[in-house]
């Protein structure tokens, strides 16, 4: 399917709605039926029509009809948050007593699931490095229900080889989930290698103007009714129609800014390699990247998320450097158009930085729609302050 039909076509029968170019916001709590027959069968499968919109919306619907044919999958359910998605998908496929094998330090909140909320239900979580297909292999139990990935990650970009823990997976029928925020369905598509369930942030690339959440899910469409009969109408996390119209608008540009995002990312990258106060970069795409390899193979592209290591001596320099920035924001997240900066040592006191540890000198950058010129002018001034010390 054309991507240009998806994001501009698909779903959108405006003779439905007075031929209006932009879909309407169908902002209404319940739907009205003219036979108790109609009702019964709504009653029985909500999955089936309009009831409530706590359940299908028809703003929403065109939403979930462009982001599964992104994925190339059969259909999707869209929450509140990403976080929210994570939970619906995993505690969907598990019980009591069984055993999830996720990658080492995934999203804080779905690691928060694993060690805080899963345990109380006697369901336990083996993180493991996910670089290695054996690693994997050993942590398999024969109660592991579920298969958790985040590839790349959203700090050093660590991948896992999706085809092989796929035939993993199968062989012993144990679910797979994937994060894929960082390379949205338009750079990596986890369901035609046979992934399960692919989740991402729609709060970061789908929405692109920093101004909404949400949280997709998609998958075969008896794993998404799976889903929708429990969780998500159980928990009341579905996404509102304003905020679903908010992602629509935000598809409409998708391809063109991820293509102006990638080209000034390899503009800001070149001038960070070579600037003598970087020590390192991590970017998936670059040939320095430890899995470049695996990442070519999997990943049509890489969007503005980077991380380097910066020559500081101590956490006040990283301070002074963050702090001299006037365009680059300092924020978590990524996605929108304005560009961002998160230093790890934020969670760190003065005392408790090490200049010798790699990942206190770590910061992430989010290239947006800036100038390349303009963002490299900021972070030179930036660096300066260091220079002059």
């Amino acid at each position: 399917m054309d991507i240009s039909f998806i994001l501009n076509e698909l779903g959108e029968d405006r003779e439905h709605y007075f031929n209006a170019v932009a879909p309407p916001i169908i902002q209404t709590s319940n739907f009205k039926v003219d036979k108790v027959d109609e009702l019964k069968k709504l009653f029985e499968d909500e999955f089936s029509g309009y009831l409530y919109s706590r359940g299908l919306n028809p703003t929403i619907e065109i939403l979930r009809k462009k982001l599964a044919a992104l994925d190339g999958a059969e259909d999707c359910l869209v929450f509140n948050s990403g976080a929210a998605a994570i939970f619906a998908s995993v505690l969907a496929n598990i019980k009591s007593g069984d055993h999830i094998v996720s990658v080492e330090k995934p999203y804080t909140w779905a690691q928060r699931m694993f060690d805080v909320v899963l345990p109380r239900f006697g369901v336990s979580t083996t993180y493991v490095d996910g670089t290695k297909i054996e690693n994997f292999e050993r942590a398999i139990l024969p109660n592991t229900a579920v298969i958790y990935l985040e590839s790349p990650n959203s700090w050093d970009y660590q991948l896992q080889d999706l085809k092989a823990v796929v035939d993993l997976a199968k062989s012993e029928n144990i679910i797979t989930i994937i994060d894929n925020s960082y390379c949205t369905p338009l750079y990596q598509k986890p369901i035609e290698l046979g992934i399960d369930i692919a989740m991402q942030t729609a709060t970061k690339y789908i929405s692109g103007h920093s101004d909404t959440l949400g949280g997709v899910l998609t998958g075969s469409k008896k794993m998404m009714k799976k889903i929708f009969d429990s969780e998500y109408l159980n928990i009341g996390s579905g996404i509102q129609p304003f905020n679903a119209w908010l992602l629509i608008r935000g598809l409409r540009t998708l391809q063109a800014r991820l293509e102006r995002i990638a080209r000034t990312t390899q503009g800001v990258l070149s001038y960070l390699k070579q600037n003598p106060k970087t020590e390192s970069v991590l970017f998936p795409l670059d040939e320095s990247f430890p899995q470049y390899e695996l990442a070519k193979k999997q990943m049509k592209g890489a969007c503005g998320l980077l991380s380097f290591y910066i020559r500081a001596r101590s956490r006040q320099e990283i301070t002074d450097f963050c702090e001299s920035l006037r365009h680059i924001m300092m924020a978590v997240s990524w996605g929108g158009h304005e560009s961002l900066i998160l230093p790890k040592c934020a969670s760190l006191t003065p005392n408790e930085f090490d200049p010798k540890n790699k990942e206190h000198r770590m910061l992430r950058l989010y290239v947006g729609l800036e100038d390349a010129d303009y963002l490299i002018s900021d972070l030179d001034n930036a660096f300066k302050k260091i220079y002059e010390r």
